[in-house]
């Protein structure tokens, strides 16, 4: 199953080793990492507030400023191949370089972040699971966090709850989504590996939008 891993900027000191978790995980599972913007992004922000930039300009230089991130991810991921459509190569992670990627369909805008582009991929991808590395646990109903992370979510209460963390366009994305969604903290790598390895870790589940169709032998 192929599983599409967004690496979030946010992860600080532990991205070394998250990344060398990636890479070792990359040897046995089908692995395709989507880079978040990282502090690339935030400078997109800075200059969006000092100039005023037009939508689209901001949102084509974010995602800019991910491709960027993809260049750095791919030096620090032992083994990793760089990409610039979504496929994967076995034995390998692959790093998603996704300045050239078709992303017209999705509004020019800051509630469009690399959250809802990683999950555009992974259904585009065919992906069994997506999972959105962050800075914290999981999704909390009150933000900044409190408390425990919420265990699970329906998109239809992701929506409704709208809770920090990810971006304001990921549940329409998802809606008919057909693979699970997690989003596990990068500060513990141990938590990407588990879920890769066992199908299941500390974090919040997102299931599905969209329930297979089921087959009758």
């Amino acid at each position: 199953m192929l599983t599409v891993v967004k690496v979030g900027g946010g992860v600080g000191d532990a991205l070394p080793a998250l990344c060398t978790a990636l890479g070792e995980l990359g040897q046995r599972h089908p692995l395709l990492v989507v880079p978040g913007g990282g502090g690339f992004a935030d400078a997109v922000r800075v200059a969006d507030r000092r100039f005023r930039l037009l939508a689209p300009t901001s949102h084509r230089m974010a995602i800019l400023g991910m491709e960027q991130f993809g260049w750095l991810l791919g030096d620090l991921i032992p083994g990793a191949e760089r990409c610039t459509t979504p496929q994967v190569s076995a034995g390998r992670t692959t790093v998603l370089l996704p300045a050239t990627l078709p992303l017209d369909a999705l509004p020019p805008s800051w509630h469009v972040t690399s959250d809802s582009i990683a999950a555009w991929v992974a259904e585009r991808a065919g992906a069994g699971r997506l999972v959105l590395v962050k800075a914290v646990d999981g999704l909390f109903a009150d933000w900044p966090p409190r408390g425990e992370p919420l265990a699970r979510l329906t998109v239809p209460e992701l929506a409704a709850l709208r809770p920090g963390g990810v971006d304001g366009y990921l549940p329409t994305v998802l809606a008919d989504a057909r693979f699970e969604t997690w989003v596990v903290s990068g500060r513990d790598p141990a938590r990407v590996s588990e879920l890769l390895e066992r199908g299941t870790t500390a974090g919040t589940r997102i299931a599905a939008g969209r329930l297979l169709p089921c087959r009758h032998e």
